[in-house]
């Protein structure tokens, strides 16, 4: 596999979560977690400021890959993601959305070609900007909380500690190798390879 940086992109890779230290290591950033685990990985910096989002063009293979993160606030990730689309007229089959799932078991990854927002608030507002749910997301499992009265908000706000902080480590990188698999390998290699118990 060969990383270099590009000068266009087909394909988006973005990564959901919330800017400022307050929001940071929290249930609701496992997005920008794998987004570190894929700036390791590529040896590439997710720092330029465009789209609302900070980015940074590579390669996979041999396709161009811009990687985003959206700093408007997880309810309005759709403005980056849509302006990204938009300009590098990238169909939605090729935006890849990696964001954090409650209903997952914590540590748990699940790669999927299409769905729902499922409750999630930054893929209902991607939906809206791209007018589709038909984008591949790959989901990090943050577990549910840990009692039914629990404030969901407080939950997703919380921060990963110990064990928990080990796991969603694990679950960070590879739900970034996956999603350079299903660039690389398409879905099924992917959902083969990645939604394993």
């Amino acid at each position: 596999m060969f990383f270099k940086k590009s000068g266009g992109a087909s394909w988006l890779i973005v990564f959901l979560g919330n800017p400022g230290k307050e929001y940071e290591n929290t249930r609701h950033n496992a997005g920008f977690l794998a987004a570190d685990a894929m700036e390791k990985r590529l040896g590439v910096k997710i720092n330029k400021l465009k789209f609302h989002a900070l980015t940074a063009l590579c390669r996979v293979g041999d396709e161009g890959v811009l990687l985003l993160k959206p700093q408007t606030y997880m309810n309005l990730s759709g403005q980056a993601v849509g302006e990204a689309a938009r300009f590098y007229k990238i169909p939605s089959g090729k935006i890849i959305v990696l964001s954090d799932e409650a209903a997952l078991p914590l540590g748990r990854i699940r790669v999927r070609r299409s769905g729902s927002a499922g409750g999630h608030n930054g893929l209902k507002d991607i939906i809206a900007a791209l007018g589709s749910e038909d984008f591949p997301r790959i989901r990090l499992g943050v577990g549910g909380k840990p009692h039914e009265d629990y404030d969901m908000r407080d939950w997703v706000l919380s921060r990963f500690t110990g064990r928990d902080a080990e796991l969603i480590s694990d679950a960070a990188e590879r739900a970034a190798e996956a999603a350079l698999c299903y660039i690389e390998k398409g879905p099924d290699e992917a959902m083969n390879r990645y939604n394993q118990k």
